[in-house]
């Protein structure tokens, strides 16, 4: 795929996908939802990669559907995903309640760092929110935004965001679509580190690589279903599903190589 919305990139185990349209604070438009879906697509099945890290050109993140967009809903009189091509859906066939927009990232194989260097809005902050880790430079803007065009919350958020940060204070950001800076977003769980805008990326990368060095790739599979699954199930399903796992691991090489690597003191070397 030509790519015109976003960049693709992988330094040794780690893939980076990042929103390109800085003119525009990297708005969402159906283009670029294509090749997002692609570029996650590419990473999940490159067997090299083991951790996938977005970010925003520029100044932001995702400020949102593009607003030339939501003027051309108003003129044609209803909603337009502006999608034209067929999508990759990569994440699918894994739970059926995965197989929609975004949703997809739970059926991913390997984990997704969000480095949020600026303003995210409304879609933006619907992305960042499915990732596993969020990291934010200083200052940056959140807002869910949908409230003050009239719309719902938007791709699952009602859903996703109090599982995140708590029913009561989910509502509220809901509710009211105000900004909060991302040192609130800390406070409230939302964020995992704030760094200063320098620092962000070199940090993400680290973590990232962190991921990949330290942590067999089956694992990451395999914790990653069984919290989004989870979510969706009782304890003690839960709990079947991780015994019926632990059975089969400890079966694989991973296993082997990580409790040789106990003993023998040293970082483990997963393939």
């Amino acid at each position: 795929m030509e790519l015109k919305a976003t960049t693709y990139a992988v330094d040794g185990p780690v893939a980076t996908v990042t929103l390109n349209r800085p003119h525009r604070l990297n708005a969402w438009t159906g283009r670029m939802h294509t090749e997002y879906r692609w570029c996650i697509q590419a990473a999940e099945d490159d067997p090299a990669i083991r951790a996938i890290v977005v970010t925003g050109a520029g100044r932001g993140f995702c400020a949102g559907a593009d607003s030339q967009a939501l003027e051309g809903h108003v003129e044609k009189g209803g909603y337009d995903s502006g999608i034209r091509g067929e999508l990759a859906n990569p994440g699918y066939g894994v739970r059926p309640e995965f197989d929609h927009n975004f949703a997809f990232h739970f059926g991913l194989s390997k984990p997704v760092i969000a480095a949020v260097n600026g303003p995210a809005a409304g879609v933006g902050l619907v992305l960042a929110c499915f990732a596993d880790v969020r990291f934010a430079a200083a200052g940056a803007k959140f807002t869910t935004a949908h409230g003050k065009l009239g719309l719902p919350a938007e791709y699952g958020l009602s859903w996703l965001l109090p599982r995140l940060i708590g029913l009561s204070r989910a509502q509220e950001l809901l509710l009211s679509s105000r900004l909060f800076l991302a040192e609130e977003a800390h406070a409230l769980g939302l964020v995992h580190q704030v760094f200063p805008a320098e620092y962000l990326m070199p940090n993400a990368y680290s973590y990232a690589q962190m991921l990949s060095r330290a942590v067999a790739p089956s694992s990451m599979q395999a914790t990653r279903r069984q919290v989004y699954t989870d979510l969706h199930r009782d304890v003690g399903s839960a709990v079947a599903e991780s015994e019926a796992l632990l059975d089969r691991m400890t079966r694989s090489a991973d296993f082997r190589e990580g409790v040789a690597a106990l003993l023998g003191k040293r970082e483990p070397d997963f393939h």
